[in-house]
């Protein structure tokens, strides 16, 4: 592969076989055969057909078509009606959400700029950036996007913003001249890649890769070689299915084996009992009422700005103990905001506000005091607006601000706008010359012209206008500027850069009233006007997202490209760092490449933030973290986080400053970029635990119910209380209605306050067996009184008791269970309308089914007087005190 950075612009021209006219359309066309269009393929974009067929890889639904066929052998074809109905409606749910996440997801896109200028045969013209071909030339300037990876041939004063690539969240300047061979490609200043932006200056540049045979096309294509791993909760569905199956057939063979010894069934009857009794004991509403749960889960999500490409994922972010999160957009707010002002003679200036948006206060010594009332300040400002490029475009629509150009002069900019001061445009005061920020410079100036006066406005790093500067503005007007002074500034300036504060100096020069175009060799002999301090603010949520993190037993690591001092600054506002800590607080790359295997992981078990990192670098750290035993969240926004979002358990990217690659490699989005938003998304990722979890027992319990009750009359001697279709009713509507109610369940306000659901957590565990000792025998201990009570009426009225019986016990372990821990006393009786919805739909349903005629042939029921149904309705209660004075009692025992 051809290295264009080593090469001089006559060799890339000529090894590409072109020139600064620019190829003619025979060319193009050809090498678009050859090459291809200029755009990345869309893994995600699988036909509708595939996505369909991706619901039913699943264990769950496996058993039940199993179980379907099963129960057409036997001649049960309602049974395999109803399996059918399940295993489709569950699909389809599935299938549903991932189209509307994929077209949320579509909907968020947009990062790539679709329109590029090109020079063909002389002439320069606009095109989509897709007909881009190796070869071509193509122009950039300040606020475009860069369309194709290219080489630099002419330049002035070109900066590239590549924080989506390499991570580095301030400009990089670019020049021409080539480079050495193992130049790192964050480094090469003679390239610009596909996906970045222009910040400031001019560049012509040849087309060296489109398409995947770019930067950002070549990480996009190293995706596939990381397989995608099976969701958490994919997985302990699966285990849940083998359980759920194990039951099922153990269930079974007690049946079997009791009828077999006490009873004298023929063989045929036998296995007809058995296998019915299997069937119904798998719980067939169960896969779509984990999808219900999922999709609720996402709805809910969806609403706090989290947007969830994989349903599986929703659990699998309850179960996060360790969170990676980038720094840039994600704790901060992307936008460098100027927080404070220092000018010779004057405490120390306080800005109030944040980003884009140009309104705050000044403040000195705590007071907001008016800017207009400080001649040197107003200079100072002045020059901030007068020496400026950038532009802050609002949105009056939706009421936003936007930055055109360097974040660093937009930050000035919104400065001066605070103060009332923006740069003259009348005829009196105009911009003569601009020579932009120049990185060997290190400073931009502006020749400026008001009537007669003729000034050069300056602004860069504060060491170099003090290297150039002989004179300090004060307010008792210009003076010499001493040793004195500097030693002030300088102390200013360290003071600052301790706090993550990025210093900027503002100076400026009268000069003579006939020169119009800036002399670089006469930026010298400068009046120092003052330093000022910027910093892109942490979002105001994201410290008590953090906190609540810690609270939720989450650790929360910063993993950035940024400069280490400001990464620390951050984390401690954020509270990812605290001041009890012993161990380094902050790593580079550099540093962690020194650490061999042990020192490495003892590193990243104990260090929380790391600076300067490459892709190559947070990928391991995931990797590293996940062979530790964690589950990992991973965030990021640009093509370098790519690889590392599809190595976590759950990647999360940014929705906003998102690139198509990075939300095309992660699980989840977040549609505002905000940390906390992934918080709120972990605590209803724990509700989706917990609701999974309930529905899960709630059926369980209700099965083993009907299970262990059918083995005691059997074992007793006694008929079978309930017929097959009574059972199948049973578990598709009582048990159906009550499921999906508990679906909707929000969750208790404890969620955050207990430790991350373990790894290896299963859906069904030690917790279900006090409620199956409790509800379960008790089900049938009450069936068995019921059919006593009734027998006397005949076979058929005493089963309607016990099916009565049954459905009002299966609607009152309803409520209890909401909570496995707290009382329904505790968390309310109406706090989920969907609940009482189902509870009086259910009842309703059962009179309805007993009552009506053509509903007692096709069940075989008697009739039910009211005061039966009531006394039936009191003996069924017993359920819920049993449960609940369970809960009340592990509630109080001391705890170990």
């Amino acid at each position: 592969m051809i290295q264009f950075h080593q090469l001089s612009t006559a060799e890339v021209l000529g090894k590409l076989e072109t020139d600064t006219r620019g190829l003619d359309e025979d060319k193009v066309l050809r090498r678009r055969r050859q090459y291809g269009w200029n755009e990345l393929p869309n893994p995600d974009r699988r036909p509708l057909w595939k996505g369909l067929v991706k619901q039913f890889r699943n264990l769950f639904v496996i058993i039940l078509l199993l179980a379907a066929v099963i129960s057409y052998a036997m001649d049960h074809i309602l049974d395999v009606y109803v399996i059918l109905v399940v295993v489709l409606a569950n699909a389809t749910i599935g299938f549903i959400h991932e189209v509307r996440a994929d077209m949320a997801i579509r909907s968020l896109q947009g990062m790539f700029v679709p329109r590029a200028r090109a020079i063909r045969g002389g002439k320069l013209i606009p095109l989509a950036a897709r007909d881009l071909v190796p070869g071509d030339i193509i122009v950039l300037e300040e606020g475009e996007g860069v369309p194709a990876d290219a080489r630099i041939i002419e330049s002035s004063n070109l900066r590239t913003i590549e924080a989506s690539l390499t991570g580095e969240s301030l400009p990089v300047s670019k020049q021409e001249a080539p480079l050495p061979t193992e130049t790192p490609l964050a480094e090469r200043k003679n390239m610009v890649w596909k996906g970045t932006f222009v910040a400031g200056g001019y560049a012509l540049a040849v087309v060296c890769g489109t398409g995947l045979d770019t930067a950002i096309g070549n990480i996009a294509e190293s995706l596939s070689t990381i397989r995608p791993k099976k969701a958490n909760f994919q997985k302990k569905t699966d285990r849940l299915a083998r359980q759920m199956a194990f039951l099922a057939i153990f269930s079974t063979m007690m049946l079997f084996l009791t009828a077999y010894f006490l009873r004298s069934f023929s063989l045929e009857e036998l296995l007809s009992i058995s296998i019915a009794a299997m069937v119904s004991a798998i719980p067939e509403g169960l896969p779509a009422v984990l999808s219900i749960v999922l999709a609720i889960g996402s709805k809910r999500m969806s609403r706090k700005q989290a947007v969830i490409r994989d349903l599986n994922s929703v659990e699998t972010l309850g179960s996060v103990s360790t969170i990676i999160t980038d720094k840039t957009g994600t704790l901060t707010q992307n936008k460098l905001t100027v927080k404070k002002i220092s000018v010779a003679g004057l405490d120390e200036f306080e800005l109030s506000g944040e980003g884009w948006f140009p309104a705050g206060n000044f403040h000195q010594q705590q007071a907001v005091v008016n800017p207009a009332d400080y001649p040197t300040l107003c200079k100072l400002l002045q020059i901030a607006a007068c020496s400026n490029n950038a532009t802050v475009r609002h949105d009056a629509q939706q009421d936003t601000y936007e930055l055109l150009g360097d974040p660093t002069e937009g930050a000035l900019l919104v400065m001066a706008r605070k103060a009332g001061v923006a740069a003259k445009q009348d005829n009196d005061s105009v911009k003569l010359d601009d020579l932009p920020f120049d990185s060997k410079r290190k400073l931009r100036a502006t020749l400026t012209k008001d009537g007669t006066d003729t000034e050069l406005l300056v602004v860069g790093a504060p060491e170099q206008l003090l290297a150039r500067s002989h004179h300090l503005l004060t307010p008792q007007g210009v003076m010499p500027l001493e040793k004195t002074h500097i030693s002030a500034i300088q102390q200013k300036i360290s003071e600052w850069s301790g706090e993550a504060l990025r210093v900027i100096g503002m100076a400026y020069r009268e000069m003579t009233s006939d020169m119009d175009v800036i002399d670089e060799n006469r930026i010298d002999t400068l009046v120092f006007t003052g330093v000022v301090g910027m910093i892109d603010p942490a979002r105001p949520e994201a410290r008590g997202a953090v906190v609540r993190c810690r609270q939720a037993g989450i650790r929360v690591i910063m993993a950035t490209g940024d400069h280490i001092n400001t990464a620390i600054a951050i984390a401690k506002l954020t509270g990812i760092i605290s001041g009890q800590q012993h161990h380094p607080v902050a790593l580079t790359e550099q540093q962690l490449t020194l650490l061999d295997g042990q020192e490495f992981d003892d590193a990243i078990r104990t260090v929380d933030v790391f600076a300067r990192l490459t892709p190559a670098m947070k990928l391991r750290i995931a990797e590293r973290i996940q062979a530790m035993g964690q589950l990992v969240a991973m965030t990021g926004d640009g093509v370098n986080d790519a690889p590392a979002l599809k190595q976590a358990d759950v990647g999360i990217a940014m929705g906003v400053m998102g690139t198509d690659v990075a939300r095309d490699a992660a699980r989840v989005v977040l549609a505002d970029d905000n940390f906390a938003t992934i918080v709120n998304a972990v605590e209803e990722g724990r509700i989706v635990f917990a609701n999974a979890r309930h529905t899960s027992f709630f059926l369980i319990t209700t099965n083993v119910a009907e299970i262990v009750t059918l083995i005691t009359f059997i074992a007793m001697g006694y008929p079978i209380p309930l017929t097959a279709i009574q059972i199948l009713w049973l578990n598709l509507v009582t048990d159906g209605v009550g499921d999906i109610a508990l679906a909707t369940e929000k969750g208790h306000g404890d969620e955050l306050e207990a430790k991350p659901i373990p790894k290896k957590e299963p859906i069904m565990n030690g917790e279900v067996i006090p409620f199956l000792v409790i509800i379960s025998p008790l089900m049938a201990i009450l069936c068995l009184v019921v059919y006593f009570s009734f027998i006397g009426h005949g076979l058929a009225k005493a089963r309607t008791a016990v099916f009565v019986t049954m459905a009002l016990t299966q609607l009152f372990n309803l409520l209890n269970m909401r909570s496995l821990k707290k009382t329904v006393f505790e968390i309310g009786y109406f706090t989920n309308t969907y609940i009482n919805i189902a509870l009086v739909a259910s009842l309703i349903i059962q009179v309805t089914i007993i009552e009506l005629p053509i509903f007692q042939r096709i069940f075989d029921f008697r009739s039910i007087t009211f005061v039966e149904f009531m006394l039936l309705a009191a003996l069924s209660s017993l359920v819920l005190w049993a449960g609940e004075f369970y809960k009340f009692v592990r509630g109080h025992l001391p705890k170990y």
